[in-house]
């Protein structure tokens, strides 16, 4: 069967289970919101104080609800680290199992045919699903993942690709506040990017989700809404206003920046796309700059989340409605001299999860690590749908209502063959196969992760007791990589301005 005949059939059936759980459903199920930004770094939200930002929407999300302070994306089998965090929140599968949906269209269809996606298990349940936004899931490579989307949801407007188009421009600056002045400015419409299409892709989000909510309202059917924005990855488009929020002044240099991170050609390549486009070395400066307009596009999103909020409210829905908000991934953006995610450091692999809703304790903060794709077996756990046999993540309310201290004994990460790293008990081992490097620190004390122990003789034995624990990670994981026979080192990688869009 061709392709788009297929994706027709699958289309038809899908609905139909979807139409039969509208039928059999209860009309007092809650309602789910899910909100998901894109490379949003677990720092940055004004309320956990530990950035000066202008966050104010998620702040009262965080004053109102629950927050998990250690949530975690897996990590990825690709240098584009949001398909596979994304392809891991929509399969419940975890990141080796979920990358059989990269590499196979055939695969991915099996899983819409059979109704293994997210929002087909929710229609199942009897919801309405809609979507916006950023998709981004499975063989986006072949050209499938957008083609898809549609698909699984009974609504999907404004399906985004994977990132909006850079510039030339954009990349390598800024060397200097001349080449500042002269050069590209993220409030500049004609650039394109997130501008591209007339408005910014955020208010696209902020108008889609309004529209939504307003026929929401005159519904019974509960929904099941999956916003995602592209913000704030670059490039880092906001408005004038945004930016103007945010003088250089204003802006710290984090305390673990670097001129250049030594393992930056081991561990992901010098000429990787996200690590071009701030400047070796990573002046003060350039820091500054990046990380001014990192926070304005955040606080763009903010109040396209306020619209998105508001709008809840106005629909007489939002005491019924379970609110999460997450991102697929953090972001360096000066941290440790690199700019990107495909790292292992806490500010690329933690990001903020808040949950809101009822009987949820306003103000709490949960420290038991998760990871970030829990939210997917949360929402069915409250749809009342039973966790399906390949889910690998695990519902969050245990924790939320007190009844579990925690879900995983030790959190796992990857990227590509390159790098893997174990969290535990407060200890965090990170391991760089190709070159055969270990770093080692004690985040209680060290939460920046600037003091590496992994050549104290002192704590030889930690290492090895996380090297024992990480290999049976490994293994849990179905990891292809052997730690005893790893790689050889590669030759640099990529050409500058090349590399995949992420």
């Amino acid at each position: 069967m061709k392709r788009r005949a297929f994706l027709r059939s699958a289309a038809l059936g899908a609905t139909a289970m979807g139409t039969a759980g509208f039928a059999a459903g209860k009309t007092d199920k809650p309602n789910i919101l899910f909100i998901f930004a894109d490379d949003q770094c677990h720092e940055a939200i004004r309320a956990f104080g530990k950035v000066d930002i202008d966050t104010p929407n998620l702040d009262k999300l965080v004053k109102r609800g629950t927050t998990f302070t250690h949530a975690y994306n897996m990590g990825s089998f690709s240098g584009a680290v949001c398909v596979a965090s994304r392809s891991m929140l929509n399969t419940g599968t975890s990141v080796w199992n979920s990358k059989r949906i990269f590499d196979s269209i055939e695969e991915y269809q099996k899983d819409i045919a059979a109704g293994r996606i997210w929002p087909q298990y929710m229609k199942s349940a009897g919801y309405r699903t809609y979507f916006t936004g950023k998709w981004h899931v499975g063989s986006w490579n072949k050209g499938f993942a957008e083609e898809a989307c549609p698909q699984v949801f009974d609504v999907a407007n404004d399906i985004r690709k994977g990132m909006p188009n850079q510039t030339k421009e954009g990349y390598n600056r800024p060397k200097s506040k001349a080449d500042y002045e002269a050069g590209w400015k993220p409030w500049e419409k004609e650039r394109g990017g997130f501008w591209e299409g007339g408005k910014h892709w955020s208010e696209m989000v902020g108008d889609r989700g309004e529209e939504y909510l307003a026929q929401a309202a005159k519904e019974d059917t509960p929904f099941f809404m999956y916003l995602a924005f592209n913000a704030p990855h670059d490039p880092r488009q906001s408005p004038k206003e945004y930016v103007d929020k945010y003088p250089l002044d204003r802006i710290p240099v984090p305390a673990n920046k670097l001129p250049e991170y030594p393992y930056a050609e081991a561990i992901c390549g010098k000429n990787l796309r996200d690590e071009q486009l701030a400047p070796y070395p990573r002046t003060d400066y350039a820091v500054k700059v990046n990380r001014q307009e990192y926070y304005a596009i955040i606080s763009h999103m903010d109040a396209q989340i306020g619209r998105i909020l508001a709008a809840l409210e106005k629909s007489g829905k939002a005491d019924n409605t379970y609110i999460f908000f997450s991102a697929d991934h953090g972001l360096a953006v000066g941290h440790h001299g690199l700019i990107g995610k495909q790292n292992m450091y806490d500010h690329s692999v933690r990001v903020p999860f808040i949950i809101n809703g009822p009987g949820v304790k306003a103000g709490k903060r949960i420290d038991a690590p998760i990871y970030l794709q829990d939210v997917m077996p949360t929402t069915l756990e409250l749809a009342g749908v039973p966790k399906p046999e390949q889910v690998f993540f695990n519902s969050v309310m245990p924790l939320v209502r007190g009844e579990s201290k925690g879900s995983y004994n030790a959190i796992y990460g990857c990227y590509l063959d390159r790098q893997r790293m174990i969290t535990k008990d407060g200890w965090k081992l990170i391991h760089y196969p190709t070159i055969q490097v270990d770093l080692l620190y004690n985040l209680t004390v060290d939460p920046q992760e600037m003091n590496d122990l992994a050549k104290n003789p002192e704590y030889a034995g930690k290492v090895k007791e996380l090297h024992s624990a990480l290999r049976a990670l490994c293994k849990e994981m179905n990891d292809p990589l052997d730690l005893d026979h790893p790689p050889a080192p590669r030759e640099k990688t990529g050409k500058k301005n090349k590399q995949k869009k992420k």
